[in-house]
């Protein structure tokens, strides 16, 4: 299980119809709430699929 914590940044395996491929995370627990970088679309997923869909986590400073 990777740890995911709110304001963080995913890049994702595959891109998001809009082109990006980054999500930002607005909430963590069961269930992470994700809007897309690009345009800004919401989604909330359970955990465990949006640990196989992530390639890389960054953390902003």
């Amino acid at each position: 299980m990777t740890e995911i914590h709110v304001g963080d940044i995913i890049s994702a395996k595959k891109k998001h119809p809009c082109g990006s491929d980054e999500w930002i995370v607005l909430r963590a627990g069961a269930d992470i709430r994700l809007r897309c970088a690009g345009c800004g679309h919401l989604l909330m997923l359970p955990r465990a699929k949006v640990d196989g869909m992530i390639r890389h986590i960054r953390t902003p400073e």
